[in-house]
């Protein structure tokens, strides 16, 4: 069980500690109501907490994007091309998570952006309260994007709504073709589907299409942009769908 989200599935199996001498000490889980109710209470607090980070980035014309995608999909990169690409033209602050470090946040303020590191400790996702302080100390400006770029993990992230305008699922083409249909829940939680590092496509073995159909499995008509963050190959795709993001939808 994740010690920050309490996440956990009730077919879970702990093997009991064993300790040589042909003694087992038995390990029991939580009952699944107790695990159950956890869950939802730990949710609740943080669905409303979003929904008050929602409204106040609408009510500042602020589009807030929540990056999520396992560890070395090429999201830091991703954002820092953007940043020195569309900074000029789209005000952009950062938010980044990490267990640890301020690796990523000096990146991205070397790119150009203000930045501020959240650092989770044992916690594997960001959450809604977090979102508000880090932008209480930002101070974003009215009409400007905010990116999240989330914790690597494929699943706790697409549990914790933070109040963000849409989730964009990143996956490189070194992680496997297949990881949608195996981590659903992300991809079924996903506004935009990015596959990315395809300068890397003759050297690995990733079927692009086939990849695209297990998202789609999962979220049918999922947007979907393959770009290398590295060299630029349709990156263009991604910024279009960032400045239609800003623009408000006709009535």
């Amino acid at each position: 069980m994740c010690a920050t989200c309490g996440c956990s599935d009730s077919s879970l199996t702990i093997p009991p500690h064993h300790h040589g001498d042909g003694n087992f000490d038995h390990v029991h889980s939580a009952e699944p109501s107790t695990v159950v109710t956890l869950e939802r209470a730990v949710l609740a607090k943080n669905d409303a907490l979003a929904a008050r980070n929602r409204a106040w980035f609408a009510g500042c014309g602020i589009v807030a994007l929540n990056l999520v995608s396992s560890p070395g999909s090429g999201k830091t990169t991703l954002l820092e091309r953007t940043i020195r690409e569309l900074g000029s033209e789209v005000p952009m602050v950062v938010i980044e998570g990490d267990q640890a470090t301020e690796n990523d946040s000096a990146r991205i303020r070397s790119a150009g952006a203000r930045a501020l590191q959240v650092n989770t400790g044992t916690g594997c996702h960001l959450e809604a309260d977090m979102i508000e302080r880090a932008v209480n100390a930002l101070a974003p400006a009215p009409n400007s994007v905010v990116m999240i770029e989330n914790v690597g993990n494929l699943v706790c992230p697409a549990l914790f709504d933070l109040g963000e305008h849409a989730k964009v699922a990143i996956l490189s083409v070194t992680e496997g073709d297949d990881k949608p249909a195996k981590y659903p829940h992300m991809f079924a939680a996903a506004d935009l589907f990015i596959i990315n590092k395809i300068d890397l496509l003759p050297y690995v073995d990733f079927d692009v299409e086939r990849c695209i159909a297990y998202a789609r499995g999962v979220r049918p008509g999922l947007v979907t942009i393959a770009l290398s963050a590295r060299t630029g190959e349709n990156i263009g795709a991604w910024y279009d769908w960032i400045r239609a993001a800003r623009v408000p939808a006709a009535v």
